[in-house]
């Protein structure tokens, strides 16, 4: 089993998917954002992330996502793939349909909406590992699925089943993401899946974040996270400090309502999103290009 803790260590980014005016996906503009985010320096990416609208999309079309991203990176940084949801038997079939061959692992939510118990975590979280091709990473999201895998359950599953090797932590909760750290298996990786907490969890020992906000930034941020995990938390609290405002004005509303706006003005993609997303306010959106104008470089 390879070392996930070095290499998945550091920034990986949840894609977003471009859509044109048609609302078909652009992958001329996601080959863009792909080249953007690495030569950003992220060391990984995820396609098929809840950032990439994946409830909205077919599977013919996740299929088609999954090939366009491992062309277009080539082997530049790792790959991840996103297959999660709430019908367990489903994504078995697409553990086994998927073209998992060139990932280095699954990133899946936790079923939203059913609301299982810690039981039933524990074995739809089984059997997906069981089923799959590649190592299982956890994600937790309790805001987005409404219910939190408890500390007692990630770390059994990190304890009880082989095939399931991390934990994107997206709770919010730094007590649990603690008590997570001090009983994990020694090569169980944890990494956050909130932007604002990055830097003070990687201060209490997290291996790293999936970001939103790399979509975007991905230079400062992924410097920023580096510069945490060297230690350097006086350099890395000047780059997110500039990133503070930024983190709200991309969350206020909608993810990915919010990076997309920002990725439009910073002419990497098209502002369209499928329904029942929709874009900015006008009043958000606006704040949103004044943070970018004074902060970032904008394509003419």
């Amino acid at each position: 089993m390879p070392d996930f803790r070095k290499i998945l260590r550091g920034t990986g980014v949840a894609l977003v998917t471009p859509f044109g005016s048609d609302l078909e996906i652009d992958f001329d503009a996601l080959g863009r954002v792909i080249d953007h985010v690495i030569h950003g320096g992220v060391e990984y990416v995820i396609t098929l992330g809840t950032t990439g609208e994946t409830p909205t999309l077919s599977k013919e079309e996740k299929i088609a996502l999954i090939k366009f991203t491992y062309e277009k990176v080539d082997g530049r940084v790792p790959v991840i793939v996103g297959v999660g949801g709430n019908n367990t038997q489903e994504l078995v079939s697409d553990l086994e349909e998927f073209p998992l061959d060139q990932s280095v692992a699954v990133l899946s939510a936790s079923p939203y909406y059913s609301k299982p118990s810690q039981e039933g975590l524990f074995q739809h979280y089984k059997t997906l590992a069981e089923a799959s091709p590649k190592p299982i990473l956890l994600y937790n999201v309790p805001s987005r699925t409404g219910r939190n895998i408890n500390a007692s359950t990630i770390i059994r599953l990190a304890n009880e089943v082989p095939n399931i090797v991390g934990i994107k932590e997206a709770g919010g909760d730094m007590a649990q993401c603690m008590q997570v750290l001090r009983d994990r298996p020694e090569d169980f990786l944890v990494v956050s899946g909130d932007d604002a907490l990055a830097l003070p969890q990687i201060a209490c020992g997290i291996d790293g974040v999936i970001s939103v906000a790399a979509n975007s930034f991905p230079g400062k941020f992924s410097e920023m996270v580096r510069e945490s995990l060297k230690g350097d938390f006086k350099t890395a609290k000047k780059l997110n400090d500039q990133l503070i405002e930024g983190y709200d004005l991309l969350f206020a509303e909608n993810n990915p309502a919010g990076v997309k706006a920002a990725m439009s003005e910073l002419g990497i993609i098209e502002n369209y999103l499928r329904l029942p997303l929709v874009p900015l306010s006008d009043g958000l959106n606006t704040r949103l290009k004044a943070y970018i104008m004074k902060n970032f470089s904008v394509k003419a």
